[in-house]
């Protein structure tokens, strides 16, 4: 539930008393179903909302109209500060919601649900990287998500395949920094890479959504979806004990240990899109690492070290230009001895998401 949709529906209750899903559906411009949503999700995490079923019935705060919102407890008001306070801190809209809401807690609970705000903030850029702004296409796409419009897309795929089309927005994702559009289209859901969007614009036509549809279950199944075509590629591998959970760390859910082998090395079963994905991730790992299967796999291993052997034949390092070995570990420079490190990419797979 949007933050500025919580604030504007507690208000309304306090100030009613007493509201039905159609009134709150009204008032926040969405779909009763939307707004009957937004009440259940209130009541399910905590927000003291009842329904009362029946003729004159309704959603009512615990206690009835009053004039503040004191059916919050302390802990519930600090928990809702510490949700939304991140979102604040990016957000002007946001942050004025937060404003009203604070004035409309009872004054007991003001400086803890204020200092819950500042508790916490998100930065989402990876060590090393730059700062990445929100696409300006976002907010448009937002826009009509909330107000039900249909949009006209212009779109790249990962062909370079491009397109213009109508579709139901019905839902944006930020996922590891990447936006992505759920909508519906003429041959169903979609998901769209906001970044491959070259132009969107607002119709002015109702967008279409399902009753049943929620953007946590449809995101769920694209994820799933693009788990199985990360994973098309297994192989069995050996390695060291200690460096199992480094291995994990790198291939996240495509990592399963098996157990440990008749010399006492681990048996794991890592998963790639390819071949070819799976050889250039173990290859930095040199013999630390032995594939028994696929031949696929080892073929490409194989190739890689006699490319680069071919590269590098000739050259001849120094003593002191050596690098510790993997098997000895590293050390940083205070002389503490570290793991070695494998770093993960930074894009998401091109076949994946976005090629409706």
């Amino acid at each position: 539930m949007r933050a500025d949709r919580l604030v504007s529906a507690l208000l309304l209750m306090q100030r009613r008393g007493r509201v039905t899903a159609a009134e709150l559906a009204k008032e926040l411009d969405v779909s009763v179903a939307t707004a009957r949503r937004d009440l259940e999700a209130m009541s399910a995490a905590g927000i003291p909302v009842y329904p009362q079923p029946g003729r004159g019935g309704g959603w009512s705060l615990v206690g009835g109209a009053r004039t503040d919102l004191s059916g919050l407890s302390a802990n519930e008001a600090q928990a809702l500060f510490l949700l939304v306070g991140p979102a604040a801190a990016a957000s002007g809209d946001a942050k004025a919601a937060l404003n009203k809401l604070l004035r409309a807690l009872p004054q007991t609970f003001r400086a803890d649900a204020e200092a819950a705000a500042d508790a916490t903030m998100v930065d989402p850029t990876p060590w090393g990287d730059r700062d990445r702004d929100r696409p300006e296409l976002v907010e448009r796409l937002q826009a009509a998500v909330v107000r039900r419009r249909k949009v006209r897309l212009t779109y790249t795929n990962g062909a370079r395949e491009r397109t213009e089309r109508v579709v139901d927005p019905w839902g944006l994702v930020d996922k590891d920094d990447i936006w992505y559009l759920v909508a519906g289209t003429e041959r169903g859901q979609r998901t769209f890479r906001v970044d491959r969007i070259s132009a969107a614009e607002q119709t002015g036509e109702t967008a279409e959504r399902p009753d049943d549809f929620t953007l946590a279950t449809a995101w769920q199944q694209v994820v799933g979806d693009v788990e199985k075509k990360r994973s098309r590629t297994w192989a069995t591998v050996l390695v060291e004990t200690r460096y199992v959970n480094v291995l994990c760390d790198r291939f996240g859910r495509h990592c399963h240990p098996e157990g440990e082998a008749a010399d006492g090395r681990a048996r794991v079963r890592l998963a790639a899109p390819t071949p070819l994905d799976l050889a250039r991730n173990l290859a930095g790992w040199g013999a630390l690492i032995e594939v028994l299967e696929p031949a696929s796999v080892q073929i490409e291993l194989a190739r890689i070290g006699a490319e680069l052997t071919g590269r590098y034949a000739g050259v001849r390092a120094h003593e002191n230009d050596r690098h510790p070995s993997l098997d000895a570990g590293w050390r940083s420079s205070s002389g503490t001895r570290e793991e070695p490190r494998v770093m993960p990419p930074r894009q998401a797979p091109e076949q994946a998401l976005g090629t409706p």
